[in-house]
């Protein structure tokens, strides 16, 4: 009598989805329009997700050796404001945070969130420091919210032209928020752009991340469940109560 069982076979487990621009920005469209998502609300959740990553990848523990110092290069536009509200977080969480941002952007939810890191007595740089003056004023990381992934390359002008290029010397460890400046987002070959040890992908990732070889994070959780199957971007499961996950 054969008492064997059969076991029954597991679903395949589809591939994480890698986002194109025009998919991001529909995703983030439907989300501010048809489920009345704010924009603040977003960039809140968004800075919130990637505050915490970096207190994953770059715990306190980890730098108590000397100050918890995060500089935090912000852009002009809604990637800076991600950074900003990061920032902020970060300096809840006790670490340290510097903010540059070189061109602050006329709109006045952006210019909230720059009131709200004032007002948590963040300073301001400005001017970028030098690769040597970045090692000898100990920051322990850089974060680079500056080009999002609605930036066209042929954009990077000045100031952010030399920005990446001082970002691109530099030893100290750089996390780089949804798409690393100077990449193309919609390409998953090796760009000239910066080379971070740390990748936050906001929503989910967009597809130059798909041969990213650093730490990865996915802050995607929030997103209705209708939505993530419209796009079968095949989220995976995030563990516990968390947020954010690492890839």
């Amino acid at each position: 009598m054969n008492n064997s069982s059969t076991e029954p076979e597991a679903e395949p487990i589809e591939p994480l989805r890698y986002l194109s621009k025009a998919e991001a920005s529909a995703i983030e469209t439907e989300l501010l329009k048809d489920y009345r998502f704010g924009e603040q609300q977003l960039i809140e959740i968004w800075g919130h997700a990637c505050a915490l990553a970096i207190t994953k990848a770059f715990p306190l523990s980890s730098l108590s050796k000397k100050q918890p110092t995060v500089l935090v290069v912000c852009g002009p536009g809604e990637n800076g404001s991600v950074g900003l509200v990061c920032a902020r977080h970060l300096r809840i969480f006790e670490y340290e945070p510097t903010i540059f941002y070189p061109k602050r952007s006329q709109q006045s939810l952006y210019q909230d969130f720059t009131v709200q890191c004032e007002k948590m007595d963040i300073p301001f740089l400005s001017y970028l420091p030098t690769e040597v003056q970045l090692i000898n004023d100990a920051y322990n990381l850089v974060i680079d919210a500056i080009l999002g992934v609605d930036t066209d390359l042929a954009e990077q002008r000045e100031p952010y032209s030399g920005i990446l290029v001082t970002l691109k010397q530099i030893k100290i460890p750089i996390a780089s928020v949804d798409v690393p400046s100077g990449w193309n987002a919609e390409e998953a070959a090796k760009t000239d752009g910066i080379n971070p040890e740390v990748l936050i992908s906001l929503t989910a990732p967009k597809k130059c991340a798909a041969n990213f070889s650093g730490k990865h994070f996915l802050a995607g959780r929030f997103l209705p469940y209708d939505i993530q199957k419209k796009y079968d971007l095949n989220l995976p499961e995030f563990p516990g109560t968390d947020c954010i996950m690492e890839l």
